[in-house]
């Protein structure tokens, strides 16, 4: 099995476990959405042409890319933390990557201080990283992503619905083609209904039936929406045995509600480690292919403090100290899913002139006016015994597990939990969460 490396070329990554249904397929979707007023536009593009990479060649001896992990690790910590104030006690869940990749698309069409913030936001020094490395990080980040893999379905992707009266920019639409690959569809919103029509049944699409009616009500002035999608389906390296879930399995809330799960039960070999620091537990378990989950169990009452603590430095350190054993191990079987409107969050995180009228995407299109009204997410989990519908298990890999003696330690995700998922050319993480109520969907 291979360990999570958030940084090294060799070694794999950081492992944990997901558990998908039987008859629930186990895939993960995110949108993001963005919707821009009034038209728009003058300035000159970002120079991203610079350093183009047509070709998905070997991103892992990127160095641009190694570079990006780190920092795009910190801003999903970062919004974490965000989300945390917004919504306290409650499930949290999105997709950093994507929305980070929305951000950097978004900022190819942005100017000045407009795209500085948005840049900047997202954890870069544009004193010691240019604007066209970033660009190329970003494209080695996508393209990497989206390559095929045997069995993994993993596609990341934007959509973007213009304006018939908006007359974009050539090498606008060049740059987000070849870097993000990105769709550029002209809407007409002057007829709202069959604008919603034609986004949501894109996105329905694109996710596999999994988000559907994303968008309810658009402006009547809307000129521009901008979709980030992420879709993920993928099989556990070692499944679950779903006879042996339990149905009716306690889950702690808080100290005074108790919520029954199906508990999945395995007796198997993990990295895991007890981080006396952060006063946590952490497990790792891989995917098949290319991908690993990871969970984070704090000691009770101590989750504030281990979520004011993650950093891409704590991943790494974790790397470090896992230590493959045989593990008793209990995961609930569920299913999570949050939305989003990241607009004040994103004015918090620094991104302020983008929804103002000093907002500056020039680069975009022609004309000016364009600002961004709201930012929608929205993501979806399916945790269960096999990982994807329809794969077989053979019988008798159950029947080589060694009997259950007290040596083994017993690690129950029986309370609230943080949880990432993670891919791991790349070393991005695909999606963040934590776990307070797995009955809430």
């Amino acid at each position: 099995m291979e360990r999570f490396c958030f940084l090294k070329d060799a070694s794999g990554f950081l492992v944990v476990c997901y558990y998908f249904p039987p008859k629930m397929s186990p895939s993960l979707y995110l949108v993001f959405l963005l919707l821009g007023l009034h038209v728009t536009i003058h300035c000159t593009s970002p120079n991203s042409s610079e350093g183009k990479v047509t070709t998905c060649h070997s991103p892992q001896q990127n160095v641009t890319l190694y570079k990006m992990s780190s920092n795009n690790a910190d801003f999903a910590f970062n919004l974490y933390r965000r989300f945390t104030v917004e919504t306290p006690n409650q499930n949290i869940f999105f997709s950093p990557v994507s929305i980070s990749a929305a951000l950097a698309m978004l900022s190819l069409g942005a100017c000045s201080s407009t795209q500085t913030q948005i840049l900047e936001s997202l954890g870069f020094n544009l004193t010691v990283t240019p604007i066209a490395e970033i660009q190329q990080g970003f494209q080695h980040l996508i393209c990497s992503l989206n390559f095929p893999k045997k069995e993994l379905e993993l596609h990341m992707g934007n959509a973007l619905f213009i304006g018939k009266q908006l007359k974009p920019l050539a090498k606008f639409l060049d740059d987000v083609k070849s870097l993000y690959e990105t769709e550029v569809l002209s809407t007409d919103f002057s007829d709202v209904s069959a604008a919603k029509q034609e986004i949501n049944s894109h996105v329905e699409k694109q996710t596999k039936g999994k988000v559907v009616s994303l968008i309810r009500n658009l402006k009547p002035n809307t000129i521009m929406v901008l979709v980030n999608y992420i879709y993920f389906k993928a099989q556990w390296a070692n499944p679950f045995d779903s006879s042996k879930t339990e149905e009716g399995s306690s889950f702690l809330v808080d100290k005074t509600t108790t919520v029954q799960v199906p508990m999945m039960h395995q007796m198997e070999q993990y990295y895991h480690l007890v981080d006396t620091e952060l006063n946590c537990t952490v497990l790792q378990m891989d995917y098949s292919e290319k991908a690993l989950a990871l969970f984070v169990l704090p000691k009770e009452g101590q989750m504030e403090w281990v979520e004011g603590s993650m950093s891409s430095k704590t991943l790494k350190k974790w790397n470090g100290l896992l230590q493959k054993g045989w593990v008793d191990l209990f995961v609930p079987k569920f299913s999570i899913s949050a939305t989003y409107d990241l607009g004040a969050i994103l004015l918090k995180m620094g991104i302020q002139d983008a929804f103002t009228d000093h907002a500056d995407f020039s680069g975009l299109a022609e004309g000016n006016g364009l600002k961004l009204s709201n930012a929608a997410h929205k993501a979806v989990l399916d945790i269960g015994e096999k990982g994807t519908e329809g794969i077989a298990v053979h019988e008798d890999r159950f029947l080589d597990q060694p009997e259950m003696t007290v040596l083994h330690p017993i690690i129950q995700f029986n309370r609230s939990f943080l949880l990432l998922i993670l891919e791991k050319t790349t070393r991005s993480i695909l999606f963040l969460g934590k776990v307070v109520d797995p009955t809430e969907v």
